[in-house]
């Protein structure tokens, strides 16, 4: 009975090697975001004086990054979904590394844009490969967890960069900001290549372990079939698709928006500039690390109490989708003291990364483990298109409010846009898959 009890424990289910997946993911999400980061940290006191930057040409670099991200997101999905999780991981990973590091060495505007290129093209790889190994390692009721707790990385590579960079800027200059962060990732790829392997492959995996991460029933294909390769345009035919895809159209660039322009509204708001960014950056994200691993276990928690996947999904998006609105009074209440504000922004990113939980992992629960990284690519893809278009409006936006003297306006129309996108993507996700039917292909 002791054994018995043990075995069925959550600590037996789980296992130390999907932990060590799990953490290597959790590690390369980190990595990613890191990265991506620096330059938003390095914008008003650095680079804008140094290059002469208008926040128009801000802009069209952020545009840059998401044009090859988009780009990348449909080219690295297919591809990882072809070359297998392990060496597509570390393909994508070696070369935003060295994209990342190359923008120590550019000289002007144009110059940012490539290496912004090329990071977005590689770091488009992350979260294709992520959902994949999730996929790959977990059963469905534990997915939006797993999922939750790898993109709680992207917090925590958040929260790194404030703390780091900014000094790392002042010691060192900003180069070294860009050199040192960059090369992080090389040495994540010899702990991959090291403990990395998928589950009928890997060597010290119990028998009872992989039992249970094959435990879904609707998931149980012969090895054949599931090895077979999917072309991502036949998944362009199927509604569940789109319903993935336009939620991420909505949403992804309300994350890219704090991402790249939080510390820049922190600055002409409040004043706030170098290294007194830190603290409540790092505030932000540090609120959604806990909102991305809680979003994740909420779905969780609602399947164990017996709801269907697709009612413990759509109600924890919808509880996300809510939390995200008050945005809209964050300038509003912030008049009363900038760390009002502060939280209320770290509440509706919070928002977003329990809603990234829960969408992410509709891909798994929709389709079978062959066709989620092209799923997940391609919902990227559109996350990036629309992270150009609201990088294109927030750059006009705030140049159009600030020759008129009236920046804080700007940011309250793109707070505005922020707020309101999660309840329309709810609603759409719902027409278009009303109960997530899973796909045969």
């Amino acid at each position: 009975m002791q054994a018995e009890l043990n075995q069925n424990s959550p600590v037996a289910k789980v296992g130390k090697y999907r932990w060590t997946i799990l953490a290597l993911v959790f590690f390369a999400t980190t990595i990613n975001y890191l990265d991506r980061q620096v330059i938003s940290l390095l914008k008003d006191d650095y680079l804008e004086p140094a290059f002469n930057w208008t926040e128009t040409d801000y802009a069209n670099i952020v545009v840059a990054f998401q044009v090859m991200y988009g780009l990348g997101m449909l080219f690295m999905g297919w591809l990882i979904d072809k070359l297998g999780t392990k060496i597509g991981y570390a393909l994508s990973l070696t070369v935003w590394s060295l994209a990342a590091i190359a923008h120590a060495f550019a000289k002007g505007t144009l110059g940012f844009m490539v290496a912004r290129g090329f990071l977005g093209l590689s770091e488009a790889g992350n979260f294709p490969a992520a959902i994949k190994t999730v996929a790959e390692w977990f059963p469905k009721k534990e997915r939006a967890l797993a999922t939750g707790l790898f993109n709680s990385g992207s917090n925590v590579g958040a929260i790194l960069a404030p703390l780091t960079v900014p000094l790392i800027a002042v010691l060192w200059g900003w180069q070294w900001a860009f050199i040192i962060t960059g090369a992080i990732g090389l040495l994540w790829l010899i702990f991959w290549f090291m403990i990395y392997e998928i589950p009928s492959k890997h060597k010290k995996l119990s028998k009872e372990e992989y039992e249970y991460i094959h435990s879904d029933k609707d998931e149980q294909v012969s090895k054949e079939k599931e090895e077979e390769k999917v072309g991502w345009l036949s998944l362009l035919t199927y509604k569940q698709t789109w319903a993935f895809v336009i939620g991420k159209f909505l949403t992804d660039p309300v994350w890219w928006f704090y991402l790249f322009w939080l510390p820049s509204f922190l600055n002409k708001q409040y004043g706030m500039t170098k290294t007194d960014l830190a603290l409540p950056i790092a505030l932000v994200y540090t609120m959604t690390t806990f909102g991305s691993i809680f979003g994740g276990w909420l779905s969780g928690y609602f399947i164990e109490k017996g709801w269907t996947v697709n009612k413990a999904r759509k109600t924890a998006m919808l509880v996300f989708a809510l939390l995200a609105l008050p945005v809209v009074s964050a300038q509003a209440l912030g008049v009363y003291s900038p760390w009002i504000a502060i939280i209320i922004v770290g509440i509706a990113a919070s928002a977003h990364q329990a809603w990234s939980a829960n969408i992410f992992t509709t891909t798994s629960d929709m389709f079978p483990k062959k066709a989620v990284a092209s799923v997940t690519g391609i919902g990227g893809m559109a996350g990036a298109v629309g992270g150009i278009l609201i990088a294109t409006l927030a750059g006009w936006v705030l140049d159009h409010f600030k020759a008129l003297g009236t920046i804080e306006t700007g940011y309250y129309v793109m707070f505005l846009v922020c707020g309101s996108a999660y309840l329309i993507a709810w609603f759409i996700f719902n027409l278009l898959a009303p109960k997530m039917e899973r796909v045969e292909i």
